[in-house]
């Protein structure tokens, strides 16, 4: 297992360092410039959409609004990419990826703006009757691009990074702070059993009550977030003492001129860059699947919302995690992953915290694990109407659950960093052309706006524009619904 993992080590900093991190970093920077910088210059303008209601379409039927398809994304972003990944980041990284991270949640949010307007513009109905829609990179590169075998190769990537990768990340974590918490780390059987019972309620969802557990999950997780936050808050001010020499270690190891000759420099750019796509998927072409769930009445309302969601992920939740560590354990000592962390909650608030600790990993974990195994669903249908693939993908993820549960830390979070940043590739292969056409709409919003209305959207104001499906204007579509069949 050494082997491999160094295997995978090495293929992923030569991945990450000369391919990879160039590419993120140039494409940000490229759609905040594009953008004018529109993940801070419509700061305000996010809030207010957030707030907006989808109203019942004519069958009566609550369509998905902007805040609920917020919720969904942030459902599946909110996990242990928070808890275990940003330890993983300042274990590997020191306090300057710390900074990085936050570098990329800011340039971030320009993409995920891209990514989720573009999956607005070019999402389709579900079929199935119930009003829905369904959408994400793969549609976009068929419909926009023409080039279906990359909306294919997009999907199977999505299916695999998801469904299996990350879903065995997330039951590592699980099985990591169980026996923390528990006391049975040395026990051979509490991660098989652990793996086991997750496998178990994973598979109650995913074949046959899932909409009771889901309609569970996301009324557990914000609670289950707010709780976290809450602990992180009492850890920060009993250490309150501690915050400017925090803030000092952050910033030092970032530029500071002993990480910079030591070495450590490098490492913190990439841990920060890595954790921080992994916590916020910001590029990653993930959370446009559940964006293109929204009834908005312009594509340019979901861009804002996800790239609202990036901030909340990354510069809230994940600087919890990196101030309950470093103003506890500033040397970094003892255990990695979300280990450090549930210790470093243990040892400001006492071992109840490391209980509670454990049940909101569990929530955000479970979800997250729910919302995963979808992404892969919807692609799958995406890529074949077969019936036997269905159950077969099923079957895969509950064995990769299991197994996950019983894998080491390390070769987990690697594999991870390999599969996420392949997939980031094929989504930015996709986007970077098309981000003119998302620029486009967010210079009809903007326009709109300054004219004091709420920005509407239908594809005869782009005419040109190829693939779209919905957005018909008002009257065409009544018009359409009364052609014969």
């Amino acid at each position: 297992m050494s082997t491999f993992d160094t295997l995978v080590v090495d293929v992923n900093d030569v991945f990450w360092t000369y391919l990879l991190i160039p590419l993120v970093i140039c494409a940000g920077l490229y759609f905040t410039v594009r953008s004018k910088a529109v993940q801070l210059r419509l700061f305000p303008e996010m809030l207010r959409v957030l707030k907006g209601k989808a109203q019942p379409d004519e069958g009566g039927r609550k369509p998905v609004s902007s805040f609920g398809a917020f919720t969904i994304s942030a459902a599946a972003r909110v996990g242990t990419g928070n808890i275990a990944g940003v330890a993983t980041a300042v274990t590997l990284g020191g306090a300057g990826a710390v900074f990085w991270m936050w570098v990329m949640a800011l340039i971030g949010g320009a993409s995920a703006f891209v990514e989720s307007a573009l999956a607005q513009l070019y999402k389709v109905r579900s079929g199935d009757g119930s009003g829905s829609y369904r959408g994400g990179p793969a549609y976009y590169m068929q419909r926009a691009l023409g080039k279906r075998w990359l909306g294919v190769l997009f999907a199977v990537t999505i299916t695999v990074t998801f469904g299996f990768v990350f879903n065995s990340v997330q039951s590592n974590t699980i099985a990591a702070v169980a026996t923390n918490s528990f006391g049975t780390g040395d026990s051979q059987w509490a991660a098989p059993l652990i793996g086991l019972l997750l496998a178990v309620l994973l598979g109650l969802a995913v074949f046959g009550g899932v909409k009771r557990i889901s309609s569970v999950t996301t009324v557990l997780v914000p609670v289950m977030a707010v709780i976290y936050l809450l602990l992180g808050t009492a850890v920060v001010l009993l250490n309150l003492g501690d915050v400017p020499r925090v803030l000092g270690d952050i910033v030092g190891g970032a530029f500071g001129f002993k990480e910079l000759t030591a070495g450590g420099l490098g490492a913190a750019i990439q841990q920060g860059i890595r954790r921080g796509m992994f916590s916020n998927e910001a590029g990653l072409g993930s959370a446009p699947n559940a964006g293109a769930a929204a009834e908005v009445s312009h594509p340019v309302k979901q861009g804002l919302v996800q790239a609202l969601g990036v901030f909340f992920d990354t510069l809230l939740i994940c600087s919890m995690t990196a101030f309950i560590i470093l103003t506890t354990n500033p040397e970094l000592g003892g255990r990695q992953g979300a280990d450090l962390t549930q210790n470093a909650l243990t040892d400001t608030l006492g071992g109840w915290a490391g209980h509670v600790l454990t049940l909101v990993v569990f929530m955000l974990a479970f979800s997250s694990m729910i919302g995963n195994y979808y992404y892969g669903q919807s692609n799958i249908e995406f890529m074949t109407q077969r019936r036997w693939v269905l159950p077969a993908y099923r079957a895969l993820v509950l064995a990769v659950v299991f197994l996950g549960a019983l894998g080491s830390v390390t070769v987990v979070w690697n594999l991870a960093d390999v599969f996420m940043g392949f997939m980031a590739l094929v989504n930015l292969a996709a986007i970077i052309p098309l981000s003119v056409i998302a620029f486009r709409l967010l210079d009809d919003y903007v326009a709109q706006r300054r004219a004091g209305l709420d920005p509407v959207f239908t594809r005869d104001r782009m005419p040109d524009l190829k693939g779209v499906e919905c957005w018909a204007p008002p009257r065409a579509a009544r018009e359409r619904e009364h052609e014969p069949a």
